[in-house]
């Protein structure tokens, strides 16, 4: 804790918002105007993950979103301009340090990580900061992140051109796929012709990494038809070029959520409910085209035709211009697959 302290101690000290002015006549300091910094970047991380950072101007005051890795898009604590020309950002987690007897938190601690930031030109690199849960010092990540243009208008899909059809699971084995990480588990097989996941951990036994698989082929723009079992309480994904998620999960007469079934994960929610109970088979028509999404679920429109701004957890690629693979989650719950066609749009 004592490292800690003092680490983050010296970070305020050396902290100065951009409104103090320390400009000199006998010293000038150029300073990166926060404008600079205003819009969406996607972000590659070290070690292989993606995020994303939205930076804003609301009326009097800095705002943003971000998302790490994994899991949701999330609103930030804090942005701010500091000295050397460094835009900070800060985010902060509640975090359950005991827990009484039925499992509910006695006492919870927010931890804040923080973001130190520099730009030149289009590109932006920084480091996180991340203090241990036990304190006893600070680990840091690097990273590097790329100014993300704004979508272009919706395309009118009655316009666009398709090619041949694709089929992507010939029913019979796992050819044309392979794990995103070979070094996990793979839990996906085939019974009785249908693709099915099902990643069992054994109780008290070592747990068990299971693998996302993906299309060896990648795939720019498309319409992919996919139908889908998910049993009761289990969730898993189909991601889109291997960078957009769309969220298959038993969300069954429950509220309208970017989580629900058909969901671009934590970015786009469905505008009505279409979803079937659990157990049963659906149905998915999805058309990706020109950073727009259209989710087709159970033959109801769920999202027209909308923007996604940007990759959801879990994306294997920060580029969000480049081909990528379909990919369906696998560490998650069971879930079965069957009649995956994707047909390519020609541009």
């Amino acid at each position: 804790m004592k490292t800690t302290c003092i680490l983050f101690a010296s970070l305020l000290a050396s902290l100065s918002i951009t409104s103090c002015k320390v400009e000199t006549k006998t010293n000038p300091v150029k300073k990166t105007d926060i404008s600079e910094f205003l819009g969406q970047w996607t972000i590659d991380i070290k070690g292989g993950s993606v995020g994303w950072l939205e930076v804003r101007q609301e009326e009097n005051y800095l705002d943003g979103d971000i998302l790490w890795g994994g899991g949701s898009v999330l609103p930030v604590s804090d942005i701010f301009m500091a000295k050397g020309n460094i835009l900070m950002v800060t985010r902060s987690n509640n975090v359950v340090r005991k827990k009484d007897d039925n499992g509910n938190p006695l006492k919870t601690q927010i931890i804040t990580d923080w973001l130190e930031i520099t730009k030149n030109g289009e590109k932006i690199t920084g480091i996180l900061l991340n203090p241990r849960s036990n304190g006893s010092g600070i680990d840091t990540t690097e990273f590097s992140g790329t100014k993300l243009p704004p979508p272009p208008p919706a395309p009118d899909l009655s316009k666009v051109k398709f090619g041949a059809p694709v089929t992507l699971f010939n029913s019979k084995d796992l050819k044309g796929w392979k794990l995103t990480n070979e070094k996990q588990v793979n839990g996906f097989s085939v019974v009785d012709g249908i693709l099915v996941n099902n990643p069992v951990q054994n109780e008290g036994k070592p747990h068990i990494s299971y693998g996302n698989l993906r299309t060896e082929q990648v795939f720019e723009d498309f319409n992919l038809k996919i139908e889908v079992n998910v049993p009761a309480e289990s969730n898993s994904g189909i991601y889109l070029r291997g960078m957009y998620e769309i969220q298959v999960f038993d969300s069954y007469k429950k509220e309208l959520d970017s989580h629900n079934m058909g969901a671009v994960y934590s970015r786009i929610k469905p505008t009505v409910n279409a979803e079937k109970p659990a157990g049963t088979w659906q149905t998915f028509d999805i058309t990706l085209c020109d950073r727009h999404i259209t989710v087709i679920l159970n033959g109801t429109k769920i999202i027209d035709n909308q923007p996604v701004y940007g990759p959801t957890g879990g994306a294997l690629l920060s580029d969000v211009f480049a081909a990528g693979p379909i990919y369906l989650q696998g560490d998650h719950g069971k879930v079965e697959y069957k009649n995956i066609v994707l047909t390519p749009i020609i541009k």
